[in-house]
């Protein structure tokens, strides 16, 4: 199983030498500082990791998240038969003797286990009852007896009964401890030079997965490897997770352990009955039927204990976990993981990815010591990333990935605390250099009359001439060491300090007009060119020269005052123009364009009806009887009705015609781009049925009609005199053959 590279140290590099560069920008070699630290810290850690030294410390964290690990749920796939201290009082014998453990493994496979393991030496006889127990091993064939193989310095070992040898139904109990007598891995194969050997809980693990239709069977994966179900068993590697140099020999797990409940001795509360209660049959069938049950000393008398990561604690002495227990956990991980896809071991990264891992905690250590000046608030930062730290680690182990815990914590703290010191040197020193450098510009400011002010990088003032403190009124001792904020409003020190970022930022020097308001709330108009510049030292201020523009600023508003005014007076005689020129071309009664509006219009149409061969009509429209109106209803309901006419007439044509007033009720109209002249005649007649309905002024209702004369272009003439002439003719025509009609001109 392998992890992805992990992914960002270069954005973290980059993110890093940013900082470094705004901690000490006057440093050309600043941005190799962090990068040497970074190595060098990395490098010291990694070479005492490859010793051997943090082992111990690695080991005792790899134990604490074991602890943390969530208890598990309890298998009772497993059931231990424990010979305890009452047990042995009541037998009076150690070892048990032959006959009563005869006894005791008839019992049990009376039950129908699926396998039974037997956690007791049983090389030499134990009278009476040795042939009763030889029969025994002999017609149980689901009986796994144990060994101790003699290899490394155990040159004797502990054979196994002769019996389950010949069968080959033995297992081996050697087991793998580390120096400090805690075991972490789960031995499963060794080999000799005549042999293999299976150890005593893969021998019985085997058998139940057997009954499950799971077997041993090479990974797919990993030709090296061998596989049980969904899960490859990655064989251990000497130098794998927080191990340095280890004996890898034969075929080794670091082993995955289940989790008991707190305060308890055992890995996992497996079923746990003794002796006796068997022998006396008041163990329930269905607690052993089709179980993996595993005999073995729960007495603390035989010293058969062994310690795991889950024996230590912080304020409690270590607690012992009996052989047959441990034995009882190997045979439930390797069962677990094929049937229930839990993983068979804590897997690891590869080494070149631990040391990445190191490496960026070195980086992380260098970052926290550029972000911050106050111990506080570094102390505080350096806690929240050993917080993460620990966090990340925890969850990796808890999704069953180990990763290095004490080398990077030390990365993070050296790499921190080596760069921090030397920032906190450089300072001193910058400090010292500043102090000379104000002195020197204190001497030279104040002979410039104009106001200056010197800024450092965090935007408070270091420095201010006589003149500056006069422009603003207020001494210097009230704004030496002060931002804008402290003296300005808000939006005129927002403004002052957005100008003030800008040059610190391009580094370009830059010149804008602003208001500024002094102690005594006199407005000043002012203009400051800004600019950056460097002491021997290669501290960075900002500059800042003002002129005092106040006189110019009213100058120029006094000037905008009066264009402004001008332009009034400008709009204003425009508009009485257009006003007198519409009152020239239109009718004061009616709003129709008058005589000399209507004549350009018509002048213009026919210009146009030339160039694209068209017709243009002249309909003169004369009211009839509306002398008789006038004399009998007054003049103001004549007027009322002549300018319903007009809104009528306006109504009933297209937009492109021209209704136009030529005095008293004598109305003309300019068609142009007509068709034919049967159009013509529809609309005269649409003319005269609109102006026959009945008009309702002062209460009266009033008809009135309209007689129209007509005359076309080019047929009847072809400039507008004309044209007129003779629309005015055919209206009179119309007028002597009975008025209400339109009529065309005709040639006589």
């Amino acid at each position: 199983m392998k992890m992805q590279p992990l992914k960002g140290p270069k954005l973290l590099w980059s993110a890093l030498t940013q900082r470094w560069q705004q901690r000490l920008p006057d440093w050309s070699g600043s941005i190799w500082l962090p990068f040497k630290a970074v190595v060098g810290v990395a490098g010291f850690v990694l070479i005492l990791r490859s010793t051997g030294l943090l082992q111990s410390l690695e080991w005792a964290a790899y134990d604490q998240m074991f602890r943390w690990r969530p208890p598990e749920p309890r298998d009772d796939r497993i059931l231990i038969v424990g010979i305890n201290e009452t047990d042995i009082r009541e037998f009076q014998t150690w070892p048990i003797s032959d006959r009563v453990l005869a006894e005791l493994l008839q019992k049990l496979d009376s039950y129908s286990p699926r396998a039974i393991g037997l956690d007791l030496y049983r090389d030499i006889p134990a009278e009476p009852g040795y042939a009763e127990l030889q029969q025994v091993f002999a017609t149980t064939p689901n009986l796994i007896g144990i060994e101790e193989v003699p290899i490394g310095t155990n040159l004797i070992g502990v054979r196994p009964p002769k019996v389950l040898a010949e069968l080959d139904a033995v297992g081996f109990n050697n087991v793998a401890i580390d120096s400090d007598g805690n075991i972490r891995r789960n031995l499963l194969y060794l080999w000799s030079e005549e042999k293999t050997y299976q150890s005593f809980a893969l021998k019985l693990a085997l058998i139940y997965l057997q009954g499950e239709g799971i077997k041993l069977e090479p990974s797919s994966e990993h030709p090296k490897h061998f596989q049980l179900g969904p899960h490859t068993f990655p064989r251990f590697e000497a130098n794998d997770g927080p191990y340095i140099g280890q004996d890898n020999g034969g075929y080794q797990l670091l082993a995955n352990f289940h989790l008991g409940p707190p305060g308890k001795s055992e890995l996992v509360p497996y079923r746990e009955v003794s002796m006796r209660d068997v022998l006396e049959g008041k163990v329930p069938g269905d607690w052993v039927r089709d179980r993996v049950v595993l005999i073995g000393s729960t007495a603390t008398s035989i010293n058969d204990f062994f310690y795991t990561p889950h024996s230590a604690g912080l304020f409690q002495a270590p607690k012992k976990v009996f052989g047959v227990q441990l034995h009882a956990n190997f045979v439930s991980q390797i069962i677990s993981a094929a049937l229930n896809d839990r993983a068979p071991s804590i897997f690891f990264w590869s080494e070149p990815l631990e040391w990445l891992w190191i490496v960026l905690w070195a980086i992380a250590g260098a970052f926290i010591s550029s972000t911050g000046r106050s111990p506080l608030r570094l102390t505080a930062s350096i806690l929240l990333a050993s917080l993460t730290l620990f966090g990340s680690a925890t969850l990796l182990f808890l999704l069953g990935w180990w990763v290095p815990l004490i080398p990077p914590l030390l990365t993070l703290l050296c790499s921190a605390g080596l760069l921090t010191s030397y920032i906190a040197y450089h300072e001193e020193k910058l400090k010292r250099s500043f102090a000379e450098s104000k002195d020197f510009l204190d001497q030279i400011i104040n002979t410039i009359p104009d106001p200056i002010f010197v800024k450092d990088k965090n935007h408070h003032w270091i420095v201010l001439n006589d003149a500056y403190c006069k422009l603003i009124g207020y001494p210097l001792q009230v704004v030496l060491e002060k931002s804008d904020y402290e003296i300005f409003s808000t939006d005129e020190a927002n403004l002052f300090w957005q100008e003030d970022e800008w040059v610190l930022t391009t580094g370009l020097p830059h010149e804008n007009e602003a208001k500024l308001t002094d102690a005594t709330g006199t407005l000043h108009y002012i203009a400051t060119k800004r600019s950056l510049h460097k002491d021997s030292a290669g501290n960075v201020f900002l500059v800042g020269v003002i002129r005092d523009i106040t006189e110019r600023k009213k100058m120029e508003e006094e000037l905008k005052r009066t264009a402004s005014e001008l332009a009034q007076s400008y709009q204003e005689l425009k508009v009485s123009e257009d006003r007198l020129r519409h009152q020239a071309y239109h009718d004061t009664l009616t709003n129709l364009p008058n005589r000399k509006l209507f004549s350009d219009r018509l002048n213009q149409a026919l210009e146009w009806a030339a160039i694209n061969n068209q017709i243009v009509a002249v309909l003169f429209i004369d009211l009839d009887g509306f002398k008789q109106i006038n004399d009998t209803l007054g003049h103001d309901s004549g007027d009322l009705l002549l300018k319903e006419v007009a809104r009528r007439l306006t109504a009933c044509l297209r937009g492109s015609d021209t209704v136009a007033r030529l005095g008293g009720d004598e109305f003309t109209v300019i068609l142009p781009a007509i068709p034919r002249q049967q159009d013509v005649a529809s609309v005269a007649q649409k003319i005269m049925t609109t102006l026959g309905e009945p008009v309702a002024i002062a209460g009266d209702l009033i008809h009135v009609t309209a007689s129209i004369g007509i005359s076309l272009y080019p047929l009847n003439g072809e400039d507008a005199d004309t044209l007129i002439k003779r629309a005015d003719a055919a209206m009179y025509r119309s007028k002597e053959l009975g008025k209400n009609q339109y009529e065309f001109y005709e040639v006589s």
